[in-house]
C-alpha cells in the first residue's frame, strides 16, 4: 500500500488503528484524487475524527467526530485553519486533562482556547523534539 510507506512520523508512534486510519484514507484518496496535497489532508481528516494528537503521537479520542471546523467541512471546500490535531470541540475538562497530562504549565487559568492553543504549540514541540531524536 502507496500509505504505508507515506506514514508520517506521528503515526509511527501512534497504534494501529491511527495508522490503519490514516492508510486506508490516503490510499483512497489517492485512487481518487490523484498524489498530492489532497490525499495528505483527506487522511488527516478520516483519522481527526477518531484520533487526536497527543505530544508526538496520536490517542484514540473518547467520542467520534470532527476535532476541528476543517475536519468537519468535507473535500472541496474552502480551507480553514486546522488545530494541529487537538481535539478543539471537546470540552474544557478534556483539554484541560490532556494539559495536565503533558504538564503544560498554567492550565488551571486558560480558557478553553488558550487550552487548545497550548496543546498544540506542545504538540508541535514534543513532535519537533522526537523528529530530531532528542
Amino acid at each position: 500500500m502507496p500509505g504505508r510507506e507515506d506514514l508520517p512520523s506521528t503515526l509511527l508512534r501512534s497504534p494501529r488503528k491511527a495508522q490503519d486510519t490514516w492508510v486506508a484514507a490516503h490510499d483512497s484518496a489517492l485512487r481518487t484524487y490523484g498524489p498530492g496535497r489532497r490525499a495528505q489532508q483527506t487522511a488527516y481528516s478520516a483519522l481527526k475524527h477518531s484520533f487526536e494528537k497527543v505530544g508526538d503521537h496520536w490517542e484514540p479520542k473518547p467520542e467520534r467526530g470532527p476535532s476541528d471546523e476543517q475536519a468537519a467541512r468535507g473535500a472541496g471546500q474552502p480551507a480553514k485553519p486546522t488545530r494541529g490535531g487537538v481535539n478543539a470541540t471537546a470540552s474544557r475538562q478534556h483539554l484541560y486533562e490532556r494539559a495536565k497530562q503533558l504538564g503544560i504549565p498554567g492550565r488551571s487559568r486558560m480558557s478553553k482556547e488558550d487550552l487548545v492553543a497550548a496543546l498544540e504549540k506542545e504538540n508541535r514541540r514534543r513532535t519537533d523534539r522526537a523528529r530530531r531524536g532528542k
